[in-house]
């Protein structure tokens, strides 16, 4: 492609779609390598309306053997609510941590704490088969978003796991994305080459903000998906991705589109 040096991602023109506080891991290196970024967040990490379960199980987490954290979300929030019941993280040294990626793994090794399993793919049926044979009979408390796949507890459940689900945050689509998204939909010279998804909360968000007037000119812009299931969620409304990551990382959804443009011309010509 017409790119030189370091810079693959030259003439590049991304979007990005990740929650605000979160997107410059994505946005960031993206930009190293050339590229020109619109952030758009189509999902905003918010309170859950009740910590009730979550209070509830950190009080009693005596009894609890394992803990699994599916994002880097539920890790802040977690050690947020532990601070805010004047609880200190060394009453979790006794639990054995489940982290679905290596992010999340960092974000606990941040708090002083080891953990015992990360899958080699970082998605809930992987977790599942990485913590077999281990939690059998065990008292496990998974944190999470308010809504997610029932993959974790009713695998983990079936094999005679005890699991406890405790809503550590709630996602909403930002006020005002989806009239930024039509916007920039709306003319040609704005419209992005590429449009990345960090999670299925991002595509379905994205989907239904964009007016169906703009859904056939999405046909012409790349999907960039960090996984399956994420490529499962825009496949299933008609849009299947033309680049989907390869390690379910922000590094590694990087990597797969420069990849994917060093076999395309850049769009600057």
């Amino acid at each position: 492609m017409n790119a030189t040096g370091n810079k693959p991602l030259s003439g590049w023109r991304i979007l990005t779609t990740r929650a605000s506080r979160q997107s410059g891991g994505l946005a960031k290196p993206l930009r190293e390598l050339g590229a020109e970024v619109i952030e758009v967040p189509t999902i905003e990490i918010r309170p859950p309306r009740s910590y009730s379960a979550l209070d509830s199980a950190l009080r009693n987490i005596a009894g609890y053997q394992w803990m699994i954290l599916t994002s880097v979300n539920g890790v802040q929030a977690l050690f947020t609510r532990l601070n805010a019941l004047g609880l200190e993280s060394k009453k979790l040294v006794h639990l054995k941590f489940a982290a679905i990626g290596p992010a999340t793994r960092r974000a606990i090794e941040s708090q002083g704490l080891q953990v015992s399993v990360t899958p080699e793919k970082y998605i809930a049926e992987s977790v599942v088969e990485a913590l077999k044979g281990k939690t059998e009979g065990k008292r496990v408390l998974l944190v999470r978003a308010k809504v997610a796949r029932d993959v974790l507890p009713n695998e983990l459940r079936k094999s005679g796991a005890q699991v406890d689900v405790a809503e550590a945050y709630e996602t909403h689509v930002p006020a005002g994305a989806g009239a930024r998204l039509n916007q920039l939909f709306a003319n040609h010279s704005t419209r992005p080459h590429v449009v990345t998804f960090t999670s299925s909360s991002t595509a379905a968000n994205f989907l239904d903000l964009l007016e169906r007037a703009h859904h056939p000119a999405l046909r012409e812009v790349l999907l960039a998906s960090i996984g399956p299931v994420t490529s499962a969620t825009l496949a299933q409304a008609g849009f299947r991705p033309s680049i989907e990551a390869a390690e379910y990382t922000m590094t590694g959804l990087a990597k797969a589109i420069v990849d994917f443009a060093s076999t395309r011309p850049s769009p600057a010509g």
